[in-house]
């Protein structure tokens, strides 16, 4: 859904540097101003791996390409990386600017990040290099893994799939019912926090109370990654302990947590666009190459080993808007690529199934099809292939959407819904009443089949479908269709 409208890590001399959570004194010889400064942080450790970053600052003459060198001393690896050429040789670590950011002026900075893998220790590189000039050194040990890395599994159950349902670690049949919790998505790239609202124990009581037994948690790529656009008390190492922290929340009420990638990076102007701005401050007709598959990499590296939690991986998909033909549209949705009409690299489902997996995780995944993920036509014909069986179909719809009538719902959904999973990841409607939501509920009743409303956030419902008033729990006229409707399965 579209959202209505909304009004120290730096090493340098004599500074104290935070290196994930250790204060690191930073020295220059003689005093004197470095040629350059790097910041090096650890943005989120797991039990085998971590998520990385450098901003290099030159403050030399100006660079019209640059290259960055350190030597790991704990057994690291990177495997992947963004806004660099990252390559390793041995304990040398290079990471080479791209295309886009060569250019690097006196006193100008880049940043870039990466994920690697760690055995023995995850000691901090002593020292970088600037095309060969060396910029700072000391430092010390980043930190162990806190206790809640990885996440530990609260009440709620860890699902799998099961033919077209998906099931417990017992093989009882579970639906996903509840709602969606919108923030994460905006508030941290618009600069005005990481929630929009409270997510205290008490917030996500109020949810239960409502006998909901799944919450969807939008997430914004560039704050995860700590892009160097976001604010850093809103992205990076701040983002991802809260978006963990709300996870364990909900699971500990017994909850399904549903993370999911709302927001991404990529310039688009075409057919319905919603925004010209390349940063992920709208939704994009599709994932990019550039950040998301190591967005989700990293996110399913945090939380592979809790299968409670489960990954849906791009919100609403319209690569139909940009191309010409159907068939095109559901080729760049499954292969990514270069696609007609999207000016940026796509990463199509294909893609992210392959991050995620490659990470070990067994987590389901949820993907939504074409036309905001109102379209599941041929969604069976560009299944993205996934090894472990734990893909699920995922639906949105609204009153206002093309396929909103049960006649659309028996000639596309049914035939989804008979081989995979079906999940209906967004229901709502703009009339700030429940009446549609009521003909959808049934309809998905009647087949056993999940949904989830939209959205828990305390907006009015005649600019968007709201279902609170309060976060108290108190629902707008819209909410008590869903709020009655969960407790009277539910409750």
């Amino acid at each position: 859904m579209r959202h209505p409208p909304r009004s120290a890590l730096l090493l340098v001399a004599g500074a104290v540097a935070l290196i994930g959570s250790a204060l690191v004194p930073v020295v220059t010889a003689s005093g004197a101003a470095p040629a350059c400064t790097v910041e090096y942080a650890v943005t989120s450790q797991w039990d085998a791996g971590f998520q990385g970053g450098v901003k290099i600052t030159n403050n030399m003459a100006a660079l019209s390409g640059w290259r960055l060198t350190f030597d790991f001393a704990g057994g690291q690896k990177v495997t992947q990386g963004w806004n660099a050429k990252w390559s390793q040789s041995g304990t040398t670590v290079t990471a080479a600017n791209e295309s886009y950011n060569g250019s690097l002026g006196s006193g100008a900075s880049v940043s870039a990040g990466f994920l690697a893998s760690w055995s023995g220790s995850n000691a901090v590189p002593t020292s970088f290099k600037l095309n060969g000039t060396t910029c700072n050194v000391e430092a010390e040990p980043s930190p162990s893994p806190s206790p809640s890395d990885p996440p530990t599994t609260g009440a709620a159950p860890k699902l799998h799939v099961s033919g077209n349902k998906l099931v417990d670690a017992d093989g009882k049949t579970r639906r996903l019912l509840g709602v969606n919790r919108s923030g994460g998505e905006f508030m941290c790239v618009q600069g005005y926090g990481i929630f929009d609202g409270p997510v205290d124990d008490a917030a996500v009581q109020a949810i239960a109370d409502w006998k909901a037994n799944t919450v969807r948690i939008p997430l914004n790529e560039e704050c995860w990654l700590g892009l160097s656009n976001i604010k850093p008390e809103y992205g990076g190492a701040n983002y991802i302990a809260a978006v963990k922290d709300l996870v364990a929340k909900v699971e500990a009420h017994g909850m399904t947590p549903v993370v999911e990638l709302h927001w991404t990076y990529g310039q688009y102007t075409g057919n319905s666009a919603g925004c010209s701005d390349v940063h992920a401050t709208c939704q994009k007709p599709m994932p990019d190459a550039q950040y998301t598959p190591s967005f989700w990499a990293s996110v399913a590296s945090t939380f592979k080993d809790d299968a409670a939690v489960a990954f849906d991986l791009f919100n609403e998909p319209y690569p139909d808007r940009a191309t010409s033909t159907t068939t095109q549209a559901w080729q760049c949705w499954r292969d990514g690529g270069t696609c007609p009409g999207i000016t940026y690299e796509v990463a199509g489902m294909q893609d992210l199934v392959d991050a995620v997996r490659g990470t070990g995780a067994k987590n389901l995944i949820l993907a939504g099809g074409l036309a905001y993920s109102n379209d599941l036509s041929q969604w069976l014909t560009y299944k993205p292939t996934d090894p472990t069986g734990n893909l699920v179909a995922a639906y949105h719809v609204y009153n206002f959407n093309t396929c909103a009538s049960e006649t659309c719902w028996n000639s596309t959904l049914a035939p989804v819904a008979a081989q995979v999973p079906l999940v209906a990841g967004e229901i709502g409607e703009n009339t700030c009443s429940h009446s549609f939501i009521d003909t959808v509920m049934k309809w998905f009743d009647d087949r056993g089949l999940s949904y989830l409303g939209w959205t828990w956030n305390t907006w009015d419902c005649s600019s968007g479908p709201s279902l609170i008033s309060s976060y108290d729990g108190t629902p707008t006229s819209f909410g008590i269709g869903l709020r009655d409707h969960l407790r009277a399965l539910n409750g």
